[in-house]
């Protein structure tokens, strides 16, 4: 015997004035959360590069900024402690 849609059942049961109350919006619910930084270890920026070097970094898949970060730092000035 087939069920009318929308008629509760024991995996679908109806919500109670409780469950309303408790209940959150959908992308609130479902959002994932970082977390507090203990010390943040980079800092937001804005940077102009040309758009076939973005291009060609993020050609190159998930991570690309990752990729482009170790790049930067790699060549990067070294500055000598002074004695």
């Amino acid at each position: 015997m087939a069920r009318k849609y929308g008629v509760p059942d024991a995996d679908n049961p109806e919500w109670t004035p409780q469950d309303f109350a408790a209940s959150k919006p959908g992308a609130e619910a479902f959002r994932r959360y970082r977390g507090t930084q203990r010390a943040p270890r980079k800092q937001m920026i804005s940077l102009r590069v040309d758009p076939t070097v973005l291009e060609a970094y993020k050609v190159s898949g998930k991570g690309w900024q990752g990729r482009m970060n170790q790049t930067l730092a790699l060549h990067a000035p070294r500055r000598r402690r002074a004695t």
